[in-house]
């Protein structure tokens, strides 16, 4: 049976000239095809694993979510357009970390033993990308349910049902693991972690220099483990979407059913907070259980490490599983609240308040000097009030406008590009492990205000690819002596402005998100996902009433045809299309290289439907203002012609 969709738009206005954004896109997309092969034989072993040898660089409880990172976005850039065997090489290479982590020590049946969502969330990007790459593969299919039983079912011990808790911060193949280390309990004085200061700030311990001390690092370590290392922690939140993607593999309704109601139970306690999210709940289902009372210094929480950092992804990722699940966008409330906790403190500081150790970082992102004034928020809280002040997580926020397509998350954007003292109109050239960063410029573009970045960030991101060749081929790094992180920074695979410029979408929430994009492409000739060959694709629009996209076919001979998904999950209902395409009065072909004009008539068609499909001829062009109404259908991960 030939499966066809409801409605199919001609794109067949001439070319000419072809935009600079297009040829770019494709040249990343067609380098990036060479790239991994340069990182699968240069830095793999043959079995797929990562060359490393652990000599000490492992603690304890080390997760295995490095080695995965590594690979994050390789299923992502297959989705997009890649080829055919980088799918079946990123199997390859999952399977030989999770061999090798297995051996490690740090994986037992195919998951991780044990530890904090906030890594777990980082590492399991990879698994989430392959199941969204193939949902008929039936080795993922099952590993999907198995992970996310874990967590849903009784055995492991993870989840109490009576009380709707995690039982530990850190979770995982091995149940509850009591604690936040194997080895004796201590928290002694480290250079790497002093730039996050104490992890509790009211034991008499007043500064981090006194960890020097055996035996303040000692009681520090104790008091840790006691008030810190079991029950539920909000960033516990993440492990909805390894039950989320579960459901969407297997179509099993009582993992959609845990989704809910885990991010209720978060919820109503926030709701018992003024509307604030707690970090923390004790095994008996209280709030402040083994801190005294206090809503805040959790595992991950408000006050250590990150803060608003790992509270509001973990925020981010619940409402996004959840809102997607039933519909409600009620679900985004209390994460927009995290959020304004900090926002309505921020004010214009010299950088010179950021700690030390991150100002460097915080100045190259922004492109200010290090003295210079910018806006700041304080993103931790403790029993001293609040502190640590750094630049708003616009990563997050955007994240969150995007989800809910809120005025008031867009307006919350605006004012931040318009006060925050640096030009949000500038891509630079910069990549993190998150492959983020770069939400400033692309929020510019939208608004009207930076039209040249789709160009600038492609030439950034193809600039940063060649980088990451040339330190391959320096690496002579022993695999003994390397961090685990060591293979992070040389992933040539750079997915973020092809997301934000193809897919309308932003970088994943990188501590477990799954994937949120405004439009999803098919290949319809060869039935598999993304852009056909010499197509590219342009959103220039976005809001809470639909996108508009540039389609573009820089062949000379072939005609292509490209299926327009509306969301991720094929969750949003395309209602109409507008667009213009040659009049069929006018004698010229698509095919002139220059045409001195083009007479157009403007279609617009009602569709009703997840899809659209689009034909463009040779060398054409198409401009399409989609009007979509948002989370209206149920979400799936199958392709159109399985559904």
């Amino acid at each position: 049976m030939t499966w066809r969709p409801a409605l199919t738009v001609v794109g067949d206005l001439p070319l000419g000239p072809p935009p600079t954004w297009a040829v770019l896109e494709r040249d990343l997309l067609e380098t990036q095809d060479k790239a991994w092969r340069v990182f699968s034989a240069q830095c793999t072993a043959p079995n797929g694993s990562l060359p490393f040898v652990d000599r000490g660089q492992l603690t304890s409880r080390d997760a295995g979510d490095d080695f995965y990172e590594a690979f994050f976005n390789w299923p992502t850039l297959y989705l997009l357009s890649g080829s055919a065997d980088l799918l079946t090489a990123a199997k390859h290479h999952w399977n030989g970390v999770t061999t090798q982590l297995a051996e490690l020590g740090r994986v037992d049946h195919e998951y991780e033993i044990g530890y904090d969502w906030f890594h777990q969330g980082e590492g399991n990007l990879f698994f989430y990308g392959l199941c969204l790459a193939d949902p008929q593969d039936p080795q993922l299919i099952e590993r999907a349910a198995r992970f996310a039983e874990l967590y849903t079912g009784g055995q492991a011990g993870n989840y109490d049902a009576n009380l709707n808790i995690i039982r530990a911060p850190h979770t995982g193949s091995g149940g509850p693991r009591w604690g936040l280390t194997d080895a004796e309990p201590s928290y002694a004085w480290d250079p790497v972690m002093q730039r996050y200061g104490l992890p509790i700030d009211w034991l008499g311990v007043d500064s981090v220099d006194q960890l020097k001390d055996p035996a303040s690092a000692r009681m520090m370590g104790e008091q840790m483990r006691d008030r810190m290392g079991r029950g539920d922690a909000v960033v516990n939140l993440a492990a909805t979407s390894l039950v989320l993607n579960a459901y969407l593999m297997t179509g099993e309704r009582s993992f959609a059913d845990w989704v809910v109601r885990y991010t209720d139970g978060w919820w109503k306690r926030a709701a018992g907070n003024n509307g604030v999210l707690p970090d923390n709940v004790g095994l008996s289902g209280r709030v402040g259980e083994y801190l005294d009372g206090r809503w805040y210094g959790g595992n991950y929480g408000w006050s250590f490490p990150h803060g608003i950092g790992s509270v509001g992804a973990a925020a981010v990722v619940a409402a996004q599983n959840a809102a997607l699940l039933t519909g409600d966008r009620g679900y985004w409330q209390p994460t927009r609240r995290a959020f304004e906790l900090v926002l309505d403190q921020a004010s214009m500081q010299p950088l010179t308040n950021v700690v030390e150790d991150w100002r460097t970082e915080v100045a190259r992102r922004l492109g200010l000097d290090e003295d210079a004034e910018t806006l700041l928020v304080p993103t931790r809280l403790a029993d001293g009030g609040w502190f640590d002040p750094l630049p708003p997580p616009v990563n997050l926020l955007t994240a969150l406008w995007h989800g809910s397509r809120e005025a008031t998350d867009l307006e919350c954007l605006n004012t931040l590009r318009a006060t925050s003292g640096y030009d949000w109109a500038v891509t630079l050239p910069f990549r993190n492990k998150g492959e983020d960063g770069h939400e400033q410029p692309w929020l510019a573009y939208l608004a009207g205000a930076y039209p040249g970045y789709p160009t600038d960030a492609l030439r950034t991101a193809l600039a940063i690819v060649a980088h990451r060749l040339a330190l391959i081929e320096a690496d002579d790094s022993d695999p003994g002596e390397i961090p685990d992180s060591h293979y992070q920074k040389l992933n040539p695979v750079v997915t973020e402005a092809l997301l934000q410029l193809c897919c309308g979408a932003p970088q994943v929430v990188y501590n477990g998100g799954l994937l949120q994009l405004a439009v999803r492409y098919w290949d319809a000739v060869a039935r598999r996902p993304g852009l056909p060959t010499d197509v590219a694709a342009l959103v220039f629009a976005l809001d809470d009433t639909g996108l508009g996209i540039e389609l573009v076919n820089l062949s000379l001979h072939g005609t292509r045809e490209v299926l327009l998904q509306s969301g991720t999950f094929a969750q949003h209902l395309i209602e109409s299309v507008r667009y213009d395409r040659r009049d069929s009065d006018y004698p010229g072909s698509p095919y002139v290289e220059f045409a001195p004009r083009v007479d157009t008539i403007t279609l617009e068609h009602h569709v009703a439907g997840r899809y659209l499909a689009v034909q463009l001829q040779p060398r054409s062009r198409v401009r399409l203002r989609l009007t979509v109404r948002l989370d209206r259908l149920p979400p799936t991960y199958s392709a159109p012609w399985d559904l």
